[in-house]
């Protein structure tokens, strides 16, 4: 049995396949976490637009639920905003795009750059300076951001977007290219704020969306790769979130080759690849994998509910792992984020952590064995 370790030592002995106390563990745990902080009466609202009230509920959510990492996720219509495009901001519900920026084909060369330092991608930046100052020493911390063709979907509509892009491809490169760049500058600016990682979200990487070849078109064989590249240029980890249902995953831990992968699983779509599936297929041998816990377990499930899939995951993923020859190489987590509601059981949380620590534990890979013992 390897020797207890911190979340910091087990993270970065998952990341790098090497010996673990046990497996690592990160429910999506995001928005949820403001009903951690202000006596619990922070509304979604609130901590979504205050640097000081998004970092205080991360802090509050690593520390309550025992968690590896934090990864700061707010939502997905964040840079969509800051570029022009109508949010809604309900007290307790997601923001949302009610009024999309892009009406018609003239409105994609009309995108102009916003400020960085303004804006909800300013209380991205500075909320995750504060998260890396309080939990730097604790914790793996990332920032969370859309991948440009997913911002420009929030500003156009997805259905309008992949219309224009078969009619007048270079008219959506072109704003592709606007959106990357100013997703360089955050990326330059959040180098500076001490975080370990950004965990892009290139969710249109997906078999039920686009082919492999329309994806690269798009996103996948210039702009991905350009702000992967950025990202490590400035001294963070590359990390993605992908909770589409058929993820391109030759082109997204194969090729892009991030340090962490988070995905779903969809056990009633055919195709969707069980943890496993994902470890047998030699996704894991260079990439942390993490999934892929169903949400809506938080919110529906019960405690014994919870312990049970969670048992089951760690038992699989372990058994694969094994096969495969890889120590530690898998994260327990939510296939994608905790559902952020008033009513998701915040003991459900915690129990993920608490049934990893019982059957999760790892145990060091014996002589030349190639196997865990």
């Amino acid at each position: 049995m390897a020797r207890k370790m911190n979340h910091l030592e087990r993270a970065s002995a998952a990341l790098a396949d090497e010996d673990a106390d046990r497996l690592t563990v990160y429910p999506i745990a995001c928005g949820v976490s403001r009903r951690l902080i202000g006596n619990g009466k922070t509304t979604y609202r609130e901590w979504c637009q205050s640097p000081e009230k998004f970092a205080e509920g991360f802090v509050a959510a690593q520390k309550a639920f025992d968690l590896d990492f934090s990864i700061g996720l707010m939502d997905l219509s964040v840079i969509a905003g800051d570029f022009g495009a109508g949010v809604r901001f309900d007290e307790e519900n997601t923001p949302f795009v009610d009024k999309p920026l892009i009406k018609n084909l003239e409105d994609y060369d009309r995108l102009e750059e916003p400020d960085p330092e303004k804006g909800r991608t300013n209380v991205i930046i500075e909320g995750s300076r504060l998260v890396a100052e309080r939990l730097g020493k604790e914790a793996i911390t990332s920032a969370f951001l859309e991948g440009p063709l997913l911002v420009l979907s929030q500003s156009a509509g997805a259905e309008k977007l992949f219309f224009d892009s078969f009619e007048e491809p270079d008219t959506v490169k072109r704003a592709l290219r606007t959106v990357t760049e100013y997703e360089k500058k955050i990326v330059r600016r959040l180098g500076a704020t001490g975080t370990n990682a950004i965990c892009w979200d290139y969710l249109w990487a997906n078999y039920s969306c686009l082919d492999d070849a329309e994806y690269g078109d798009l996103e996948g064989d210039v702009f991905a790769p350009e702000l992967n590249e950025e990202t490590r240029r400035n001294g963070m980890a590359v990390a993605i979130h992908n909770c589409a249902d058929l993820p391109h995953l030759d082109t997204q831990v194969k090729k892009f080759r991030p340090s962490i992968y988070s995905m779903a699983y969809y056990p009633l779509i055919e195709g969707s690849k069980t943890a496993s599936q994902v470890i047998d297929g030699g996704y894991a041998d260079n990439t942390l994998i993490a999934g892929n816990l169903d949400p809506q377990l938080f919110e529906r499930g019960t405690v014994q509910q919870v312990d049970e899939a969670t048992r089951a995951l760690c038992q699989e993923a372990k058994t694969a792992l094994c096969r495969r020859g890889l120590r530690s190489r898998y994260c327990i987590a939510s296939g994608c984020e905790v559902p952020p509601t008033t009513t998701c059981r915040l003991e459900n949380i915690k129990a993920v952590s608490d049934a990893v620590k019982r059957y999760g534990t790892l145990g060091e890979r014996s002589q030349g064995s190639g196997r865990t013992v």
